[in-house]
């Protein structure tokens, strides 16, 4: 068991949704709360790009006024890629001795406690009380835990208990650094601290809330988490699957190596320097680099560089990577179907993020998906 404090503010009472849910509007507490200056202000405008956003995103070159304070899930033309029908697979039975146990990723969280849990429960990792039962089996999180849905502080809470329940009983549960771990490291350290965006003058609480940040997740924060989301590693080579967050060839720009790159990130965040943050934030909230034409070449690139025969990422959904994208408030009585998750570029990307935040589905799958 963990410390009392690893698992505060998890098993808190009934989650009350809100109408930032199923939507990226900004929260009605953005003009509420105090000490948020001006931010609103400067960026209420990117709304209103939302739309065109798919021309002018992704890594092929940032735009004259590019910020990572706009909302940045454009919806990209269908044909782009090739969605392969992946079955579900049921659990594999417990391994003996020192094997190795099964591996399973979970895509993007966004705060979806309770959807997290039916998921991780439907694969056998964990049971009715929410406790690690899966023994030797390994399970890695591609990060994003917080914002958007309604208890982020919750759901890493989970994963720092899982972590702990996995390793006593011979497996391990692991989790990346997503850009919304550095978004919510950067609002809680620099607030309002102007940072050079390269596109004039911005701050990670303003890109915060306009990207979903839930103020009762900033009222729950606490040093452990901190702590706990700034060790994270960045990327890892498991089974042959080179795990990451975001579908960026960014991670080049960190180191030659796996563990270069993990250091590279993890040195920069002890520095604590608003810019440094800023531009490690700005890089991977790019995304679409696996896809159009010359999406294989981009991931051969990466796996050449760090090993592996195929990319797992998350960041960016499935329903935005098929042009399958449902009303903003769910008003259409469905949203995107999502089935399990999408493979591409010539095979060599696996997308794990559903579109949990659009009344998608949250993934949780074993590896490989074609065994």
């Amino acid at each position: 068991m963990v410390e009392g404090s690893m698992t505060q503010g998890a098993g808190q009472g009934p989650v009350v949704r809100t109408d930032t849910v199923r939507d990226f509007r900004v929260p009605a507490y953005v003009q509420q709360t105090a000490g948020f200056g001006e931010a609103p202000e400067r960026f209420g405008d990117a709304a209103e790009h939302f739309g065109d956003a798919a021309d002018r995103f992704g890594d092929t070159g940032e735009p004259e006024g590019y910020t990572p304070t706009q909302r940045d899930l454009p919806v990209i033309n269908r044909g782009d890629t090739l969605q392969v029908p992946v079955p579900d697979q049921a659990p594999a039975p417990e391994p003996s001795g020192d094997e190795l146990g099964p591996l399973y990723v979970v895509g993007d969280v966004h705060g979806y406690l309770d959807e997290l849990l039916a998921a991780l429960r439907e694969q056998g990792l964990v049971d009715a009380d929410g406790d690690w039962c899966a023994g030797h089996a390994r399970l890695w999180f591609l990060g994003d835990f917080t914002d958007r849905g309604p208890d982020g502080i919750g759901v890493i809470d989970l994963v720092m208990r899982l972590s702990a329940q996995a390793a006593a009983a011979g497996g391990y549960c692991k989790a990346l650094m997503g850009n919304h771990e550095l978004l919510l490291i950067g609002a809680k350290r620099f607030g309002d601290t102007p940072v050079n965006s390269g596109a004039g003058t911005a701050t990670f609480q303003a890109a915060w809330l306009l990207n979903g940040g839930q103020k009762s997740d900033m009222d729950r924060l606490q040093d452990v988490h901190l702590q706990w989301m700034s060790r994270l590693d960045a990327i890892e080579l498991e089974d042959d699957h080179l795990l990451m967050h975001s579908d960026t060839t960014a991670y080049l720009d960190y180191g030659d190596s796996i563990t270069s790159v993990n250091d590279t990130i993890r040195e920069a965040l002890t520095r604590n320097d608003a810019d440094e943050c800023w531009d490690l934030f700005r890089k991977f909230t790019k995304r679409f680099a696996f896809r159009d034409q010359s999406g294989p070449e981009a991931v051969r690139e990466l796996l050449g560089a760090f090993g592996g025969s195929r990319v797992v990422h998350g960041h960016s959904p499935i329903p935005y990577l098929l042009g399958e994208v449902g009303s903003e408030d769910g008003a259409d009585g469905g949203g995107p179907q999502v089935e399990g998750p999408h493979v591409y570029a010539d095979g060599l990307a696996v997308a794990m993020d559903g579109g949990v935040t659009m009344a998608g589905k949250l993934l949780v799958r074993r590896l490989p998906l074609d065994s």
